[in-house]
């Protein structure tokens, strides 16, 4: 004889439906504080990489693993004398240089250069019916100080990045850099509006920079 075991009692799902809904605002909750968190754009110093209020995924992981590398585009909070509001306290630019890079404006072909490497930046400088932005609007010679970044926009003559902080600071390279502990995240995918939609890579001008003397 086979003994009949009594029939489990299935929980109602309106009983387990605040269980779930607690569990996913858990796990969002701590996706957007260590993962993922996405950002939208409020100025038009990225141009046309990123426009006014397109809307960017950043990882937030990847830097703990490892530094930034050029040219790749960061979120960012800024040291408050970049700032024009106190309240701007994340910025999103393109590092150009890392910690122990030789970057000057310009050479004879109007470049910037790292480590003797010249940046063709045709593809993410910012252009218009008037023509594509000069790589920088003043003169830089600067080695990049440990534990710093040189960043830029891609709208160089309306962004407040390294290049800007180095002229108004008569070239104080650490002022005109940030710290790499400042970084937020990367910015590797550009997900609104749905038709501009794309991956956020690292232009191939930067595979050939070497590394910095002596690093």
């Amino acid at each position: 004889m086979i003994d009949e075991q009594p029939a489990k009692t299935r929980t109602p799902f309106w009983r387990e439906l605040p269980i779930l809904l607690g569990v996913a605002i858990v796990v969002a909750i701590v996706v957007r504080a260590f993962v993922l968190q996405t950002f939208f754009i409020p100025s038009e110093s990225m141009e046309n990489t990123l426009n006014i209020n397109d809307r960017v995924l950043v990882n937030k992981l990847v830097y703990d693993f490892r530094d930034p590398h050029r040219g790749e585009i960061i979120v960012f909070e800024a040291p408050m004398m970049w700032r024009s509001d106190p309240n701007e306290k994340d910025f999103i630019k393109r590092v150009i240089g890392t910690p122990g890079d030789h970057v000057v404006c310009c050479d004879a072909q109007n470049r910037i250069t790292v480590n003797g490497k010249a940046l063709d930046e045709t593809s993410y400088l910012y252009s218009d019916a008037q023509g594509t932005d000069e790589p920088s609007d003043s003169r830089f010679d600067v080695v990049v100080p440990a534990g710093r970044l040189w960043v830029m926009g891609d709208h160089r003559s309306h962004s407040g990045d390294s290049h800007e902080l180095f002229k108004r600071t008569n070239g104080d390279a650490t002022a005109s850099t940030i710290p790499v502990d400042s970084v937020v995240g990367r910015a590797f995918v550009l997900f609104w509006p749905f038709t501009r939609a794309t991956w956020l890579t690292v232009p191939s001008t930067f595979d050939g920079v070497p590394a910095p003397p002596g690093g």
